[in-house]
Formats: structure tokens, sequence, C-alpha cells
């Protein structure tokens, strides 16, 4: 988690060429994250109340996460209120604690399976442009995306919570056989895992000022990756250039010219900006001219 975010806080602070965190496989790296964490929650609630519920340490729990859930609403509404989180991970993880009770002792096994697979199918299958309403958008059945930093709707990703209490209630009472059940932590490395897992809340909030605050400094000292956003501005322009008619090899090439172009002519900026009319001109100049030069030399389709 903390690999991620810093890879995420490079790319924002544009000290790597592009944010890798939102390439493909970091996509796909956080989704792994998330689902880990998520499948975790539900092996902890059956340690936690699988022989006989706990309403005490229940509640305690809860408090601290819907309350941990609430800041981070807080502080992403007054720090970017465009793109605050509203349901992200915590918030999912507080309301599905609570849905996920009645899986932990009461229901049988074989439900909770079947849920599980239910929720985790149900994006795929419903869809409603009524279940986009801002109220609604938590449950994650609308037909949009909403515009957020961190979004972790119940469905679909509940039913990881469901797997992990599945998971739980039939592996544990054979793990409770084992040797390992009984092991405790030796060692400065086992001991500060086991110190990390239990004060986990406290590392996933306190883990991304601290890396902001020093990639930040970092910036300050030696500047953005010379090449930060290059790669962006030429998927951009290659996009907007084939959608107005252009073709694909000599948007390409033209992309990488206007690039080199604006970065010649003192246009290149290493966070948009507007243009003056003066250098509008200039930069529709260098487009044009630079299609139209890559237009000559690309291969005939």
């Amino acid at each position: 988690m903390a690999a991620y975010h810093a890879t995420w806080d490079l790319g924002a602070l544009r000290l790597t060429p592009e944010n890798y965190a939102l390439t493909p496989p970091g996509r796909m790296a956080a989704h792994g994250i998330a689902g880990s964490f998520l499948i975790l929650v539900g092996i902890g609630l059956v340690l936690m109340n699988g022989a006989r519920f706990a309403p005490r340490r229940f509640g305690l729990r809860l408090a601290r996460i819907a309350g941990a859930a609430g800041l981070v609403t807080l502080a992403t509404w007054v720090t970017d209120p465009s793109s605050y989180i509203f349901f992200g991970i915590l918030h999912c993880i507080a309301l599905g604690s609570v849905l996920a009770l009645p899986f932990v002792r009461v229901l049988p096994v074989f439900v909770a399976v079947a849920a599980a697979l239910a929720i985790l199918a149900a994006p795929r299958v419903v869809g409603a442009e009524w279940l986009d309403a801002p109220s609604l958008s938590f449950l994650g059945l609308g037909r949009t995306m909403p515009q957020t930093n961190d979004y972790v709707p119940l469905f679909p990703w509940f039913g990881l919570i469901l797997v992990g209490v599945a998971l739980a209630r039939t592996g544990l009472p054979a793990f409770a056989r084992t040797t390992l059940a009984g092991r405790t932590a030796r060692g400065r490395l086992a001991r500060g895992l086991t110190f990390a897992g239990r004060h986990s809340l406290a590392i996933y909030l306190i883990h991304q000022p601290v890396l902001m605050a020093l990639l930040t400094g970092l910036v300050s000292l030696i500047g953005p990756h010379p090449q930060a956003g290059v790669a962006e501005f030429r998927s951009l322009y290659v996009r907007n250039c084939v959608a107005t008619g252009g073709e694909p090899a000599a948007c390409a090439a033209a992309a990488a010219c206007v690039s080199d172009a604006f970065r010649r002519e003192g246009l290149w900026a290493d966070k948009p900006r507007s243009f003056s009319p003066e250098e509008r001109l200039r930069a529709q100049g260098l487009s044009q001219g630079c299609y139209e030069a890559a237009e000559g030399t690309a291969p005939a389709p």
C-alpha cells in the first residue's frame, strides 16, 4: 500500500515521467491491495466474533474506522473538493463490517459464499441511471464513475469481505490445530511486522501525509522530471488528432514533434496552463507545421 501511494505521489508531483500508478499495471496493483484489505477484514471479523460476539470490541473498532473515514472525507473535501473521497476503502470497511455480522456466526458458510459471488457479479448484471444519484453512489451499481480520488463501493467490494469470512470459517478450525497457531513473534523484524499489523489503521492514516511532505520537499529541491507530462501530452494529442480526422501514424509523429517544439519554443509547462492569444497562435502554427510534416513522411495505409 505504501509503495503504491509513493508511486502515485511521485507521479502527482511530476517526479516521474508519468504517473505509473494510473497505468493498467498500477490500477491492477491498486485493486489487488484493496482486495487483500477487504479479505483480511472478513478474516478479522471471524477471529474477533466467531466463537462469541464481542460487542464492546466490535463497537470500538467500528468507531475508530468510521471516525477515520469521516476524517478522510473532511480532509479531502477541504484539499480537493472536486474529487473528495465520499466512499473509499475505510467507508467500505466500516459499513461492510456491520453488514457482514450475520454471515460470521448466524448464517451457514455456503450462504456467505453464494452472497459473495452474487455481490461480486452484481455490477456486471445490474446497472440503471437512477442508481447514479449521489445518495446511491456508495452502492456502485450506477452507469457512470463518480469523480473521486478513492472509490470502493459496496458492489462488488463487499463481496470480498464475505470471501474472507467464508475462508476464515472454513479454514481457521484446521489452522488452530497446527503448530503455526501457537507461534509468537521473535526477532526485530517479526515483532515490527506484528506491531504494524496491530496498528494498521494508524499507519494507513499517517503514511500518506508523511510521504507527500517528504516528496514535496524533494521536488522543491530538484524540480520535476524533465520528461514529466510528455507521454500524457502525446497521448492526448493523438486522441484529439485522430478524432478530428487525422491519420493515426501521422498524429503519433506529430505529437512527438509538437512536444519537442513546445519545449524548444518555451511553450511547455510542467503543469497545465492557459496560453495567451499570442502563445495560442504560435502553438497552433507549430502543431499545424508538425502535422503537415508528419503527414508527408507517414507511410501510406
